[in-house]
């Protein structure tokens, strides 16, 4: 079975992480721009960021035969630094149109402050503007009040409920979400938000309609094979196999696929994997032997062939 990762944060994550998830049957990953785990102090560090997610990382991922996308937003915590987040909304519009961008976001709502609500409908109207799918962040705490919240000021602002993914659901939440016609998007963490024999059940008593998971693996304790591991989960529990590749797979593919930027055919004909190539004079080797696939079959070459 093929699987897609519709969140998780590949930043953050070694080369490993891309190996194993290859092997696993992931073949496409969308990395929303997020926050370091400290606060960023200058527009600077913004910028840098968001041109790795649509350079540096979309390369890397190349590398390892995973075709990487990623959306673009300014998150709820550090739209609490106002003069910053001033900033950040003016040098947005120059990445939402960029090869591998399929999204607004991740944003939303983390502790419902004014200035959350501020920007969050800013990055709304701008998503308008650019007609493009928006990635919601929703609140750890309050997460009800929360989501319901957001889904409400998306509809005021004009958005389809079809092109906006409300992510990091629960139970609590999931029936809300799915009864106003949003995307329904859930995080599985190890221990946390998730987990995935709570997800079996609830795609037994919901079904797969407008329903996908994601590993939202960063720097935290995650687990960036997630997605592969609750969709096996979901076979050996008698879920039909038709809903385990809708919520590993297809469902991603069509929410994030109004984006234009987001198609199957990306991966089902793929170049192939060339890791003596380099990525302005860098390449993700450190004195390693490059793998160098063909159409058909990998080739490793040998010291001879590579001088």
């Amino acid at each position: 079975m093929r699987y897609i990762d519709p969140h998780i944060h590949m930043s953050s994550r070694t080369t490993d992480d891309y190996e194993r998830m290859k092997a696993a049957g992931v073949v496409a990953v969308i990395e929303p721009a997020f926050w370091l785990g400290q606060p960023r102090t200058n527009v600077g560090s913004f910028i840098d960021y968001l041109s790795s997610l649509v350079g540096w990382e979309r390369f890397r991922a190349s590398q390892f035969g995973i075709r990487h996308y990623c959306t673009i937003g300014l998150n709820s915590k550090e739209a609490n630094n106002e003069a910053l987040a001033e900033a950040v909304m003016d040098i947005l519009p120059r990445y939402l149109s960029k090869e591998g961008v399929v999204a607004v976001g991740e944003i939303g709502y983390d502790d419902q402050t004014a200035l959350e609500d501020k920007y969050y409908r800013a990055q709304l109207q701008l998503a308008r503007e650019f007609d493009m799918v928006v990635m919601v962040h929703t609140p750890h705490r309050d997460k009800k009040a929360g989501t319901v919240r957001s889904m409400e000021v998306a509809l005021e602002m004009g958005m389809s409920p079809g092109k906006v993914v409300i992510d990091h659901n629960n139970e609590e939440t999931v029936r809300d979400v799915l009864d106003r016609g949003f995307w329904a998007g859930f995080t599985l963490y190890p221990q946390t938000k998730m987990g995935n024999e709570r997800m079996v059940e609830i795609v037994r008593q919901y079904g797969s309609e407008r329903i996908f998971i994601n590993s939202s693996a960063d720097w935290g304790v995650s687990d960036p094979l997630a997605v592969p591991k609750t969709g096996r989960l979901m076979i050996e529990r008698g879920i039909a196999s038709k809903d385990v590749e809708a919520t590993c797979y297809r469902n991603a593919l069509q929410a994030y696929g109004q984006s234009g930027q987001f198609d199957e055919a990306h991966w089902m004909t793929p170049e192939a994997v060339d890791q003596r190539s380099l990525f302005e004079g860098n390449s993700v080797l450190r004195g390693q032997m490059p793998r160098v696939d063909d159409a058909h079959e990998r080739v490793v070459l040998d010291e001879t062939a590579i001088k």
